[in-house]
C-alpha cells in the first residue's frame, strides 16, 4: 500500500499542490496544458488577430497605420516588459492568484475599448492594462506547464501553444464577417467576455513538489534481520570468553583471575562489536548499491537525519522557497547568448500579422480574400508547432542549433515578402512564414528549462529575465514594419 500511495500525487486538499516522487509527465500536467492552451487564446492569439480592425481604427480616428500599430506594440512592450514583476509575484502568491488578476485585467481592458474615443486611450485600454494581463496569465502558466514534463516537455508545449493559431485561424474570418454587421465595437465587447475563461484557467495550476521516494520497508526489514543477527553473534561470544576467562582462572591459581580475564574480555568484546557493527553497515551499503570506503570508519545516522525521515513519512510536504527572481543568470553565457537570440528573433513576431491584410489590399487581392491570409499563416503554424516538438524529441544533437536554424528559414521567409507581388506568392510566403513561426514561437521560452541554457531549476525566476530582455523588439517590430 505505501508503494501504491507513492505512485499517486498527494495533496493536502483537491486544489492543494501535487507531490510526486518524480517529474510525472503527465498526470495533472495534462490539466496545465488544457490551460496553457486557453491562455494562448485569449493572449497571443487575441493579439495576433486584432490586425482586422486596423483599418476600422484608422477611419475612426483618422489615424495611420504606424500611430494605430503603436496599440499593438505597446501591448507587446508592457506583456513582455513586466514579465520580472510576473515571475516575483508568482514566487510570492502563487501562480494561481496570479493568473486569475491576469485574466480580469485582459477582459477589462478589451471591453473598455469598446468605448475609447482616440487612439491614444486605446494605448491605455490595450497597450497598459490588457498588457499587463497578457503577461500575468502567459509567464505563469508556461513556467508551471515546463515544471509537469520532461521527456515529453517539448512536445507538449508545442501541442498547447497551438492555442495561439486555432485563435488566429477563427478569430480573423469570424471577426471580419461579424463586424460587417455588429460593428468593430461590439467585437470587442465579445472578445473581452470570452476572455474572462482565463480565471478559469487560473483554478486549474496546482503546483508541483518533487520529492524523492522514502526507504521501502524492504530495507527497514534487512536491517532489523541483520541487527538480531549482530546480537546473536555479539551474545555467543560473550558466553564463550566468559567460559575460557574462567578455565584460565582456574588453572593459574588465581584469586581474582576470572574478574581480571572478564575485564579483558570485555575489551575484547567491545572491539568485536565495533567490528561486527562496521560489518553490518558495510553489507547494507552494498545493497543499496553504494561503494563501502574501508578507510572511512562508519558513523552513526544523526537524530536530525531521522527526523527528515519521519517528516517525510508522515508530515506534509512543502516546496522550498524560490528565490523572487534570478538576475544571476544574467553572469551565464549561454543565457546571455540565448536572451538575443530571442531579442532579435522577437522582432518578427507580430509585425506580419498586423500588416498582411493590408499589405494583400495593395497588391491587388480582394478585401474578402485578403483576411484568409492569416488563417493560412494559422494552419501552417499549427503544423509548425507539432513538428518541431516531434524533431526536438528525436534530435541528438543541441536542441538550441535546430531553433537557430529555424529563426534563420523565418528571416529568409520575411525578405521574400518584399518581392513578391502576386496573391498565389503571398500565400506561399504566409504558409512558410507560419511553418517557421510556429517552430520558433512554440518553443523557445520553454528551451529555457534545458540543460545547456538554464536547467528546470532556474526556470521559474529566469524566465521573467529574459522575456523582459526581448520587450524592446516586440515594442520597435510593429512601427518598424509600418
Amino acid at each position: 500500500w505505501p508503494a501504491v500511495a507513492m505512485r499517486m500525487p498527494n495533496s493536502q486538499h483537491c486544489w492543494g499542490p501535487n507531490v510526486y516522487p518524480e517529474v510525472p509527465d503527465g498526470g495533472w500536467g495534462w490539466a496545465v496544458a488544457v490551460a496553457f492552451f486557453l491562455v494562448e487564446v485569449c493572449s497571443y492569439g487575441t493579439l495576433k488577430s486584432l490586425g482586422v480592425f486596423l483599418q476600422d481604427l484608422m477611419e475612426e480616428f483618422g489615424e495611420s497605420n504606424s500611430r494605430v500599430s503603436w496599440v499593438i506594440s505597446i501591448c507587446v512592450f508592457i506583456f513582455t516588459f513586466t514579465a520580472p514583476l510576473s515571475t516575483m509575484l508568482s514566487n510570492r502568491f502563487g501562480y494561481r492568484p496570479v493568473v486569475m488578476v491576469g485574466g480580469f485585467l485582459i477582459s477589462l481592458g478589451t471591453i473598455t475599448s469598446a468605448f475609447t474615443n482616440s487612439i491614444n486611450e486605446m494605448y491605455i485600454t490595450i497597450g497598459f492594462v490588457s498588457g499587463l494581463g497578457y503577461c500575468l496569465t502567459f509567464i505563469p502558466t508556461v513556467t508551471i506547464l515546463a515544471q509537469y514534463f520532461s521527456r515529453r516537455r517539448a512536445l507538449v508545449t508545442s501541442i498547447a501553444s497551438s492555442g495561439e493559431s486555432f485563435a488566429v485561424f477563427t478569430f480573423a474570418p469570424a471577426f471580419t464577417t461579424l463586424k460587417e454587421h455588429i460593428g468593430w465595437r461590439y467585437c470587442l465587447v465579445i472578445l473581452g467576455i470570452f476572455q474572462t475563461s482565463v480565471i478559469g484557467c487560473g483554478l486549474l495550476l496546482r503546483p508541483i513538489i518533487i520529492k524523492p521516494e522514502p526507504v521501502k520497508e524492504d530495507d527497514e526489514s534487512d536491517k532489523e534481520s541483520l541487527s538480531l543477527k549482530h546480537l546473536q553473534t555479539v551474545y555467543e561470544l560473550e558466553n564463550e570468553q566468559t567460559r575460557t576467562s574462567i578455565r584460565s582462572g582456574v588453572s593459574q591459581g588465581s584469586d581474582d583471575s576470572g574478574v581480571t580475564s572478564l575485564s579483558a574480555s570485555n575489551l575484547d568484546l567491545r572491539t568485536a562489536g565495533v567490528e561486527s557493527k562496521a560489518l553490518m553497515e558495510w553489507e547494507v551499503q552494498d545493497k543499496e548499491g553504494q561503494e563501502p570506503s574501508p578507510s572511512t570508519p562508519p558513523t552513526p545516522v544523526k537524530e536530525k537525519d531521522e527526523g527528515d525521515l519521519a517528516e517525510v513519512e508522515t508530515g506534509p510536504l512543502q516546496p522550498s522557497s524560490p528565490k523572487l527572481l534570478d538576475f544571476s543568470v544574467l553572469k551565464d553565457s549561454a543565457f546571455i547568448w540565448y536572451s538575443l537570440f530571442g531579442l532579435f528573433a522577437t522582432l518578427g513576431f507580430f509585425a506580419p500579422q498586423l500588416y498582411i491584410i493590408e499589405l494583400s489590399k495593395s497588391r491587388g487581392v480582394e478585401p474578402s480574400m485578403a483576411s484568409y491570409m492569416l488563417s493560412v499563416m494559422a494552419v501552417a503554424e499549427i503544423f509548425g508547432r507539432l513538428s518541431i516538438g516531434v524533431v526536438l524529441n528525436k534530435v541528438r544533437c543541441r536542441k538550441t542549433l535546430v531553433l537557430l536554424g529555424c529563426v534563420v528559414l523565418l528571416c529568409l521567409v520575411l525578405v521574400a515578402f518584399t518581392i513578391v507581388w502576386e496573391f498565389w506568392g503571398l500565400v506561399v510566403c504566409c504558409a512558410l512564414y507560419g511553418y517557421f513561426m510556429g517552430t520558433v514561437g512554440s518553443t523557445h521560452i520553454a528551451m529555457l528549462a534545458e540543460e545547456e541554457v538554464v536547467g528546470i531549476q532556474k526556470m521559474p525566476s529566469s524566465v521573467g529575465v529574459y522575456v523582459f530582455i526581448q520587450s524592446f523588439a516586440g515594442l520597435a517590430g510593429p512601427p518598424l514594419g509600418g
